[in-house]
């Protein structure tokens, strides 16, 4: 993106519920000019800001893959208090607005050649590593990465996001995935617990495997010790702080943790980085 104040026009494709609450959607986007859909090259774990005209602008990660090559999509949760997320959530198919980015750093993909990928989630933040897994499942990357395993957590079964996703992906033999809720309801038959509870069950192995999470700052507190107790080192664990973003181009100053603008230098660290950063989570 050659000015990146000026967002990319786009048109709403379509636009999918995702939870029971009907306060998260997933909103699929095709550019108005295709050659922008080019320009708009991505790693999963990137961001963008989704303009709105007359409401403004908002950080929202990235929820397809990079190799969605016709559209992008963003899954975006409205709050009560949220001019942005209100508007967005009021459009419909056919409508246009913008997208600036894409924005920080993603997920180290390129050190997965030849290696297992650990993906654990809480909630809403399941976006971006919905991104990851999209691709590396892609059928040009599952060859080139060892072992996927997936735990993913919500606070009910209402909650889970992409529920169709994970359906088919639980099918299939080359991935691994563990759905879990805080409480359950009649028709629930899978797992219950909290995620860090979930991990310490499951244990995934951390040999020859990076681990990457996504999710509320609680989920995270707990979770990592975990991570800790079954060896993933500290160089191969990755959060995820997308929770801190803010305009996107380190100019606001209202994203830093200490010296690092989450912005620019992230919302992508290792867990080996965030230890010489204040505590977040």
């Amino acid at each position: 993106m050659n000015n990146p104040y000026i967002p990319y026009p786009v048109e709403i494709e379509k636009i999918e519920v995702e939870n029971e609450s009907r306060d998260i959607r997933t909103f699929r986007f095709a550019f108005a000019n295709p050659a922008d859909r080019a320009a708009f090259d991505f790693t999963a774990g990137q961001f963008a800001e989704l303009s709105v005209l007359g409401a403004g602008e908002s950080p929202v990660g990235i929820a397809s893959s990079p190799l969605d090559r016709d559209y992008v999509e963003f899954t975006v949760k409205r709050y009560a208090s949220g001019v942005v997320t209100t508007a967005l959530h009021n459009l419909q198919p056919g409508d246009r607005m913008g997208i600036r980015g894409p924005m920080g750093n993603g997920y180290p993909v390129e050190r997965l050649a030849g290696r297992n990928a650990v993906v654990i989630s809480g909630g809403f933040a399941v976006t971006t590593l919905r991104a990851l897994i999209r691709y590396l499942l892609h059928p040009d990357i599952r060859p080139t990465v060892g072992d996927i395993t997936v735990i993913y957590g919500a606070r009910s079964p209402g909650e889970l996001c992409y529920k169709n996703e994970f359906l088919d992906w639980s099918k299939r033999s080359d991935i691994e995935v563990h759905l879990t809720v805080d409480k359950g309801d009649p028709s629930w038959k899978g797992r219950v617990g909290f995620v860090p509870a979930a991990v310490a069950e499951i244990a995934p192995s951390a040999r020859n495997a990076l681990c990457f999470i996504c999710g509320p700052p609680v989920m995270l507190k707990y979770t990592v010790p975990e991570l800790t107790r079954l060896d993933f080192a500290p160089e191969d664990t990755f959060l995820s702080f997308e929770m801190r973003m803010k305009c996107g181009i380190g100019k606001c100053g209202r994203c830093n943790i200490g010296p690092h603008y989450v912005c620019v230098d992230g919302p992508v660290f290792s867990l080996a980085e965030t230890r010489d950063m204040p505590l977040e989570y």
